[in-house]
């Protein structure tokens, strides 16, 4: 059984720092991509970023692109997401989930996903 368990959320002032995790487990993730993508209230999940598990080819949004970094871990089988000078409109809840469509940015391609972390950003 595929998991996809996510930590590392809370609440952090503007301009501060978090690490989120992803820890895989279920399935050999060698052909896959994990991607990370945010929810606010009232509207539709977006994509944040996506790396390749074999070759650790790297997407992002352009509302991320300079802040956030994405990596991994083969031998921990976990995912990272590090989130440097955050803004207010990074507060939502972050899902990391997989696919086997490289580089994928499209949320319906991604099969299985996590229960989700809340990060809020707030003076």
């Amino acid at each position: 059984q595929v998991q996809l368990v996510e930590s590392g959320g809370g609440l952090v002032q503007p301009g501060g720092s978090l690490r989120l995790s992803c820890a895989a487990s279920g399935r050999t993730f060698n052909s896959y991509t994990i991607g990370w993508f945010r929810q606010t209230p009232g509207k539709e999940r977006e994509f944040v970023a996506s790396i390749s598990w074999q070759g650790g080819s790297r997407y992002y949004a352009d509302s991320v692109k300079g802040r956030f970094t994405i990596s991994r871990d083969i031998a921990k089988n976990t995912v990272y997401l590090q989130m440097n000078s955050l803004k207010p409109e990074d507060t939502a809840v972050y899902y990391c989930a997989s696919t086997r469509l490289f580089g994928s940015r499209i949320e319906t391609t991604y099969d299985y996903w996590g229960q989700g972390t809340q990060v809020t950003v707030s003076s």
